[in-house]
This record gives structure tokens, C-alpha cells and sequence, in this order.
């Protein structure tokens, strides 16, 4: 096993660490406090080949694979974790049209996508099911050569400030197999959107509630065959979880670099903070616990390019892993700037909050352990 990039690998990589300096990093505060959706320069990066990566070149995507796409994202979550996720997630709705789509859909929405003249969002979870996703009661019911949508679905990133929304709805009878999936645009008559949600983090995308009321969309717009839909948003929640995982590390190796650079120019009875061998020690156990999270998601990453059949578990146990790695180092990063890291100027408590809520979405930790304990009885 090769853990080290290849040219190209390290190239993408230093791309996105540029974009995400020069761009990202100097105004991810003022997003955050104003809670602004920065959707220019989102379309900046969209115009590197960020917004198709893994979508195939025929349709205007970059071609690449899942450890490229958490290289991106990790370079792009030192600058903000909330802009490189909602970029992950817009990413997963791309791949899954360029992956199940028909031509038509391909053709349609994919070039689009991928230059970011469209926007999208995935809507799975309402506001009754979380967890138990395939409980889920939104409705599609044929009506002639169409479908009428009704239900809710809530926590929706990117909601009311994107332009296409992949639904999972119910078509047949209750369980998994009953769901198919649907591509719904902003335009769609009965389509409205609840208040953006104030959160605790993640304040540099919206968050809203999508409402569906008798929203007619044609036959053809069911991506993927029915009954699916379930099958297909598991499936890109497998990637979705090494996606989240990535923006975690990105994250925390930012606020690792922050502690890093501080305790090198703080002073505390007569000298530098890193002279101290318990802050040393602290230190190191922080970059330990990054690079050990790295090397797994890379092997999840892997696993997944290779679709091998352990990688559903694989990408479970990185999400949970890197997760709360992420945000404990992040957390000991704050605690490491003292009353410092409690202010917003130094970026650290932004971190923090961000890095929270990752440890939910993308199927919550506990269902992380409930996927792998599952896995490993059932090869007892």
C-alpha cells in the first residue's frame, strides 16, 4: 500500500490550500457573523473543477475519484469548514445525477452543476425521521404522466439559495423499497422554504425547511428507477460521510496550525508556551491524532474507488473517527489560546462551533456505531 500522492494528487491538493487562503480564509469571520451565503465565490471555486469532481469530463466534471474529492475538501475546510461542506454537498446531488441519472437529466443539469451556474441541495431527512430515514413520510403520487410531491424535509443545507433539489419521496408502500428519488427545481410551483435556521455553527450556509405542496414534477424526473431512491441516498451518503470527515480534518488541522503559531509568540512566566513539556506533549498528541485520521480516510476513501464491499463499513468508522477527533483536537486548540480562543477574532471558536454539527449530520455518530457493530456480528 502507497500512502504517499501522486503528482497530480498533490497539485489538485495545493490548488485548493491556494484557493482556500486566498480566498476563503480572509473572509470566513465575516460570513459567519453576517451569515452570508457566499455563492461568488463558491462559483469561483466551481470554475477550478470544483463543482463536478467526481462527475465525468463528458459532462463538464473533472473525473476524479473519492480520495482527490477529500483532498479538496480538506484544503478547502482550513479556510472554512461550513463553505467546503455545503461545496461537498452540492458535489454529492452532482454525482449522483451524473452516476443515475438519464441522459436526458445529465445533459440537462450536469454542465451546469459542474460550473456552478446551478446550484443544489439533497433532501432526505424531515422533521419526524431523522436516523430512521427510511420512515420517511413525504408523498409522490402519480398523477397521469406526472408526479405529485407533498411532505417536508428539514436541516436542508443550502435551502431557498440553491437553484435544484434531489427529494426522496414515497412512491410505494412503507420501508426503504417504497422511496424513489425525484429532481425538483427552485421554479417548481408549490416548492416554498421555511425561516434559515440560527444555528450554531455553519452560519456561511443557509439552512432552511423544504415545504412540498402538491409540487408537480414530470415522470422523467425521477432519477433512477422506482422504488431506488432509498438505495441511491445511502449510496451517496457513503461518500457524503468521508466528505463530512475531511471537512472535520481540514478544520481541525486549522486550528492545530492556529495553536501551533500561538504558543510559539505567548509567553508565560518568562517563556514561550511551547517551551513548556506538557504543552508539548499536548501538542503532539493533536497532530497524532490528525494524521491517524488522515491515513483512515484515505483507506475509506480507497475503499470506496475500489467498491469494495467493506466500504459502507469503512466509510462509517471514518465519519465517526475523524468526527470527533476533528472536533476534540479543535476543541483543545481553543482551550490551548486561553481566554484568546474564546474570542472570535482568532477564528478558533468559529472552528469549534463548526465542527460541532458533524458529528450529526451525514447519519449520526451512534448510527455510525450501529452500522459497524451490525457489520462485525453479522461475520462473526
Amino acid at each position: 500500500m502507497d500512502f504517499s500522492l501522486t503528482e497530480e494528487q498533490a497539485a489538485i491538493r495545493e490548488m485548493a490550500e491556494a484557493f482556500a487562503q486566498d480566498e476563503v480564509a480572509p473572509q470566513a469571520i465575516e460570513w459567519d457573523q453576517a451569515k452570508h451565503f457566499p455563492v461568488d465565490v463558491l462559483r469561483n471555486a466551481m470554475v477550478l473543477g470544483l463543482g463536478g469532481i467526481m462527475v465525468s469530463d463528458a459532462h463538464g466534471g473533472s473525473g476524479l475519484g473519492r480520495i482527490e474529492a477529500v483532498l479538496v475538501y480538506e484544503a478547502l475546510a482550513k479556510g472554512c469548514p461550513a463553505f467546503s461542506a455545503y461545496l461537498s454537498i452540492h458535489n454529492m446531488v452532482a454525482s449522483m445525477i451524473d452516476k443515475h441519472g438519464s441522459e436526458v437529466q445529465k445533459s440537462a443539469y450536469l454542465p451546469r452543476l459542474c460550473t456552478g451556474e446551478l446550484l443544489a441541495s439533497y433532501c432526505l431527512t424531515e422533521p419526524s425521521c431523522g436516523s430512521d430515514a427510511a420512515a420517511l413520510t413525504t408523498r409522490a403520487e402519480r398523477d397521469g404522466d406526472d408526479y405529485l410531491l407533498t411532505g417536508q424535509k428539514m436541516f436542508i443545507s443550502g435551502a431557498g439559495a440553491t437553484d435544484l433539489y434531489v427529494v426522496m419521496a414515497r412512491t410505494g408502500g412503507p420501508g426503504a423499497k417504497g422511496v424513489s428519488a425525484f429532481l425538483v427545481e427552485k421554479e417548481a410551483a408549490g416548492l416554498s422554504f421555511g425561516a434559515n435556521e440560527k444555528k450554531m455553527g455553519w452560519n456561511a450556509q443557509p439552512t432552511r425547511t423544504v415545504m412540498l405542496d402538491k409540487v408537480r414534477v414530470k415522470a422523467d424526473a425521477m432519477l433512477g428507477p422506482e422504488g431506488a431512491g432509498f438505495k441511491l441516498a445511502m449510496e451517496a451518503l457513503d461518500g457524503g460521510r468521508t466528505s463530512i470527515a475531511a471537512c472535520s480534518l481540514g478544520g481541525a488541522q486549522s486550528a492545530l496550525d492556529k495553536a501551533i503559531t500561538y504558543t510559539n509568540e505567548r509567553k508565560a512566566f518568562g517563556q514561550k508556551l511551547n517551551e513548556f513539556q506538557a504543552l508539548q506533549f499536548a501538542l503532539a498528541e493533536m497532530a497524532i491524532d490528525l494524521e491517524v485520521s488522515r491515513t483512515f480516510l484515505w483507506r475509506a476513501a480507497a475503499a470506496l474507488d475500489a467498491k469494495l464491499p467493506e466500504a459502507t463499513q469503512l466509510c462509517a468508522m471514518a465519519k465517526k473517527h475523524v468526527t470527533d477527533a476533528g472536533f476534540d483536537v479543535a476543541n483543545r486548540a481553543l482551550q490551548l489560546h486561553g481566554g484568546y480562543g474564546y474570542l472570535a477574532d482568532y477564528g478558533i471558536e468559529k472552528i469549534v462551533r463548526d465542527l460541532r454539527v458533524h458529528q450529526i449530520l451525514e447519519g449520526t455518530n451512534e448510527i455510525m456505531r450501529l452500522i459497524v457493530a451490525r457489520t462485525v456480528i453479522a461475520q462473526a
